[in-house]
């Protein structure tokens, strides 16, 4: 049985073998959480990037991790550049990651809250969305072991306790 953990931690210094970077469908890794996954994985994750885009909303790619801890880095694209997201696209978003990892044959993948920073989206229904595909991908058969929630603040610590409980 695969372990689901949360926790409030810089997602760039977990050494699982993949992490989750909510992206846009450009692939360009401005800010917010992408900004510092692409600041600290280093300028190969930037031209891996360029390479791999445009992606579809709600699809994945992975690209190596450069510089990180983990091996992969798998992109999700939660959003077109600058713009908002919805609950639809979060829930394939997260169902493409999981699946990525899956093909990669990770067994520990680091998920972040989809959309919830420049992309608006409240916290409380990403956590929910997210936690629901966790379980429904586990419940289905998957090679991963363990799964994190990896969140910055109290507050999102909590929606995504909440979801899980």
């Amino acid at each position: 049985m695969a372990s689901i953990e949360v926790l409030d931690a810089d997602i760039t210094t977990l050494a699982v073998d993949a992490i989750a970077n909510a992206a846009n469908t450009q692939l360009r890794h401005g800010g917010g959480v992408a900004g510092a996954i692409a600041r600290a994985a280093g300028p190969e994750l930037a031209r891996e990037s360029r390479e791999r885009a445009p992606i579809g909303l709600g699809e994945a790619v992975e690209t190596t991790a450069g510089d990180l801890p983990s091996r992969w880095v798998i992109h999700a694209a939660t959003m077109e550049p600058g713009g908002p997201t919805g609950a639809d696209v979060i829930r394939r978003a997260t169902e493409a990651t999981l699946a990525r990892a899956d093909a990669l044959g990770a067994r520990s993948l680091a998920l972040v809250a989809f959309g919830t920073g420049v992309g608006g989206f409240p916290l409380g229904e990403a956590a929910a969305i997210e936690v629901d595909a966790v379980r429904r991908h586990l419940a289905a058969g998957s090679g991963l072991e363990r799964i994190v929630f990896c969140v910055r603040g109290e507050e999102a610590r909590r929606a995504f306790e909440a979801a899980l409980a």
